[in-house]
């Protein structure tokens, strides 16, 4: 097992690095992307735009420059905004950070939870009222665009129905954990549901699918014939093997969603998370900070997907010896 460790922590240090490169090589070799342009303003001077240049060390070979990049984000964390200058890029990651983990976090056991308990459900009585019902719901999930659930959510309980009903519930945007658990997850309760939705209705149709595959598995016929009870069967041996593709499923998707894909409904719910951050940085091209979120997320996709396989290696001997 430590061998195998070893291993997927050197592949994902070198994944890291080639993204390093490449993120780099996009932004600022692409043809047609001249940050110097952007930095010295409108009809600058050719005198201007090479004091701009030398300034950000962009005249140098371009090993310098990514030498240099890297260690103004990773090492001394002083690479500054393109287009605000004296902001920070590394500071504004990190207090962007913690809303879209908290986000991510709470929709993910939200998901992870109810979708374990409707698939296992719907595979367990399938062939009964219960596994279609449950389906349908799961197809409903899939088909609500999450900018369009969190209007309607956010007309229901900051609208029509917020004196009468939904008073507890606080104006839209982000409440610290400083402020206490209670007003954190409260602020958070309804972006929760409307990023869980849709993963509910994909994860349990694919634990649905799964549990009904290896229903028909030696091992669990011979668990069967061994007198244990459908309820343990289930339990112990068949949603042990199901659940696999969902682990691996989660890995993908939670990275992705961390690094900023939750962008939709950070801007419905007025959270400044690290969507609305690369979001912004889109619309005035500021590569720092473009270039700094990108890395990030492409850190937490490798890092998740690193941990999911050290899970999995511990569930399934047969992944190691991949």
């Amino acid at each position: 097992m430590t061998r195998f460790i070893t291993r997927r922590v050197l592949s994902a240090l070198i994944v890291l690095f080639a993204i390093s490169i490449i993120v780099f090589l996009i932004f600022f070799v692409t043809p047609g992307v001249d940050p110097v342009a952007r930095l010295a303003g409108k009809n600058a001077s050719p005198e201007t735009l090479a004091r701009v240049r030398h300034e950000f060390g962009l005249d140098q070979a371009l090993p310098v420059q990514y030498v240099m990049m890297m260690k103004k984000l990773l090492i001394t964390r002083d690479l500054s905004s393109f287009i605000d200058r004296g902001v920070l890029v590394v500071p504004q990651i990190i207090r962007a950070a913690p809303i879209t983990l908290s986000l991510v976090t709470g929709a993910a056991v939200l998901w992870m939870l109810t979708s374990t308990l409707m698939g296992t459900i719907a595979g367990r009585f399938r062939g009964t009222l219960l596994d279609p019902l449950i389906m349908v719901i799961s197809v409903l999930g899939i088909s609500l665009p999450v900018f369009w659930l969190g209007e309607i959510v956010n007309l229901l309980t900051q609208g029509s129905l917020h004196e009468s009903v939904f008073r507890w519930v606080p104006a839209v945007g982000y409440a610290p954990l400083s402020e206490g658990f209670g007003q954190w997850a409260l602020h958070l309760l309804f972006p929760w549901f409307t990023l869980a939705v849709m993963y509910i209705g994909i994860y349990s149709r694919v634990l649905r699918s799964e549990i009904v595959a290896t229903d028909s598995e030696r091992f669990v016929l011979t668990a069967r014939a061994k007198g244990l009870s459908e309820t343990r069967v289930l339990l112990k041996h068949n949603l042990r093997v199901a659940i696999t593709p969902l682990i691996s499923l989660f890995g993908m998707d939670f990275g992705v969603l961390i690094g900023g894909s939750a962008l939709l409904v950070e801007v419905v719910f007025d959270l400044p998370g690290l969507g609305r951050l690369t979001y912004d940085a889109l619309q005035t091209f500021d590569l720092p900070i473009l270039m700094g979120t990108v890395i990030y997320t492409a850190f937490f996709v490798v890092l998740t997907n690193m941990v999911i396989d050290i899970v999995l290696g511990r569930l399934d001997p047969r992944v190691r010896a991949e």
